[in-house]
C-alpha cells in the first residue's frame, strides 16, 4: 500500500483516496512573471513523478496546477519592460511550457488561470465575512481575520503567539490586527482591477489556490503540494480560507518538496547564483536535469553544481548505454511480481522513494549489460519510463549534444569513416590522431565486430 509523508500531521501516513480508485490531487504553480528557474525545475519534476506513479499505481488523477497570472510582481514586470500584464502573461507562459516539454513533464489535467476565476473569488470572500472570518477596510481591502480561524498554524507548527512574538510587521492602520492577511486589493491607478462589492480591485494571492482548487476538485480533496517554502504562509492561509468558507477539512495530505542550493547555499539573485531552467538547458540535456531531480528523495534537499549535473549524465548514459543495440520486445506492461520490478513498486510506495528505484534500475542495467537479455532490457525502459526516463532511443541520448562547439552527428561520423580509411590503408598514425581529436571533442569510440559506435563523452 502506498504511503506518504503528511505535512500536515508531520509522518508518514497509508494513502486512502476520498474515492476509491481515484486522486484529486493540487499543486501550486508559477506565477508568470519571469523564466523559471532550477527551483521550480524540482518543484515540476517531483510532483509530476508523483503523478506518474499514482498513475502507474492504477488511479484515475485529476491533477490541477494553476497559474497565478495577476500579482504585484507581473505588474511591476509589465511596466518596466513598457508592455500589458497580459502580453508579459502569455510569454512566459509560453516560455514555461517550452521548459516543461524539455524536462519530460506530462501536462496537468487542469491548468487554471487566476484571471479566470475572480468571480469564484468574490463569493468566498463574501462567506468568509458573512461567517465572520473577513472584514472590509475603510481604504477598500478586505483582509482574512487570522484570530477568528482556531485551527491557524497548524500545517506550519506556528502559533499565533509564537507569531505575535517574533512580529516584525509594520502597524497597518487598516488592519484589526497585523497579522490579518489580504484578500481583496482595491485598486490602484493604471492596475488591472475588477467590479466587485467593495470597489474596483483585484484578488490577494492566497485567495486564488482556495478557489481555484475547490473549482476543479471539490470542497475536500486528497493532496495539495508545492516547494517547502509555501508552508507559510500560503498554504497556512489557504486553510484558513477554504476551511473558514466551507466549515470542515480542506485537504487530507500536504506534500512538500525540498529545496535545491547551489554549491551548498540557498539560491538567490542577490548571492549571483541564480540559474534558470533555460540557462541550465544550455549546457545539459533536459532529460540530464530531470534525472539529476529525480534520483533524489523529493522531500529532501538537493545540490546542484555543475559537477553533479555531470555526474548526473554519466548516470543516465550508463542506463542508456546498457539499452543500445538491444531489439526490444513489445511491452506487455509491467510485471510488478518480477523481483526487480517488485522493489521498484516498494520504493515508489514508500513515500515516492525515487532514489531508492533509480539504485533499482542502476542494478537492473548492470544485469542488461551481463545478459544481453531483451525481456530484461523491456523492463529497464518500462521502469524508467514510469519515471520519465529511458523514454527516448538510445542512439538519439548518446549520440545528442547540448551547447556550442559540439561537433554535430555529421561531422562526428564523417571523422569515424575517414578513420576507416586510414586504418584500411594502414596509417595508424593518422587514424590514432582522428581518435585524439574525437576524445578531444568529447566523443568516445567503441571498436566492435559490427563496426565503430560513438558516444557523447
Amino acid at each position: 500500500m502506498l504511503s506518504l509523508y503528511n505535512t500536515l500531521t508531520r509522518q508518514k501516513e497509508a494513502f486512502k483516496p476520498i474515492e476509491p480508485g481515484k486522486v484529486s490531487m493540487y499543486v501550486c504553480g508559477m506565477t508568470v512573471y519571469d523564466l523559471c528557474h532550477i527551483g521550480h525545475a524540482r518543484m515540476l519534476a517531483a510532483f509530476d513523478v508523483i503523478y506518474r506513479w499514482l498513475k502507474a499505481s492504477g488511479y484515475d488523477v485529476n491533477y490541477v496546477r494553476n497559474i497565478t497570472d495577476i500579482e504585484d510582481k507581473i505588474i511591476k514586470r509589465a511596466l518596466e519592460r513598457g508592455i500589458t500584464p497580459e502580453q508579459l502573461v502569455a510569454e512566459t507562459i509560453a516560455d514555461m511550457r517550452q521548459d516543461a516539454a524539455a524536462l519530460g513533464l506530462l501536462p496537468p489535467t487542469h491548468e487554471p488561470r487566476a484571471t479566470h476565476h475572480v468571480g469564484g473569488m468574490i463569493k468566498m470572500i463574501e462567506t468568509l465575512i458573512a461567517n465572520g472570518k473577513a472584514y472590509p477596510a475603510a481604504n477598500g481591502d478586505v483582509y482574512y481575520a487570522v484570530r477568528e480561524f482556531e485551527g491557524y498554524g497548524k500545517l506550519s507548527g506556528r502559533t499565533l503567539d509564537k507569531l505575535r512574538a517574533g512580529e516584525r510587521v509594520e502597524v497597518d492602520p487598516n488592519k484589526r490586527d497585523p497579522l490579518d492577511f489580504v484578500l481583496w486589493k482595491a485598486a490602484k491607478p493604471g492596475e488591472p482591477s475588477w467590479d466587485s462589492p467593495w470597489g474596483k480591485g483585484r484578488p490577494g494571492w492566497h485567495i486564488e489556490c482556495s478557489v481555484m482548487s475547490c473549482h476543479h476538485l471539490g470542497e475536500q480533496f486528497d493532496i495539495h503540494g508545492g516547494g517547502e517554502d509555501l508552508q507559510f504562509p500560503h498554504h497556512e492561509n489557504e486553510i484558513a480560507q477554504s476551511e473558514g468558507a466551507h466549515g470542515h477539512q480542506y485537504v487530507n495530505y500536504w506534500l512538500h518538496n525540498g529545496f535545491i542550493n547551489v554549491d551548498g547555499e540557498k539560491m538567490s539573485k542577490s548571492l549571483g547564483n541564480f540559474f534558470t531552467i533555460r540557462d541550465v538547458l544550455q549546457h545539459f540535456d533536459g532529460e540530464v536535469i530531470r534525472f539529476f531531480i529525480v534520483r533524489s528523495h523529493y522531500r529532501s534537499p538537493v545540490n546542484y553544481t555543475d559537477g553533479i549535473l555531470n555526474d548526473a549524465k554519466h548516470g543516465l548514459t550508463r542506463l542508456y548505454t546498457a539499452l543500445r543495440g538491444i531489439e526490444l520486445p513489445v511491452s506487455a506492461g509491467l510485471d510488478w511480481n518480477n523481483a526487480y520490478a517488485a522493489r521498484f513498486k516498494a520504493a515508489m510506495d514508500d513515500d515516492f522513494n525515487s532514489s531508492e528505484a533509480v539504485a533499482v534500475l542502476f542494478e537492473l542495467a548492470g544485469e542488461v549489460n551481463k545478459s544481453r537479455d531483451p525481456q530484461l532490457a523491456r523492463l529497464l525502459k518500462d521502469l524508467g519510463g514510469v519515471l520519465g526516463l529511458l523514454e527516448r532511443d538510445p542512439e538519439a541520448f548518446l549520440q545528442g549534444g547540448v551547447g556550442d562547439g559540439e561537433l554535430s552527428a555529421e561531422q562526428v561520423e564523417a571523422l569515424i569513416q575517414a578513420r576507416k580509411d586510414a586504418r584500411a590503408a594502414k596509417n595508424w598514425a593518422e587514424s590514432d590522431r582522428i581518435r585524439d581529436e574525437l576524445i578531444a571533442k568529447g566523443i568516445a569510440l567503441e571498436d566492435g565486430a559490427g563496426g565503430t559506435t560513438w558516444r557523447r563523452a
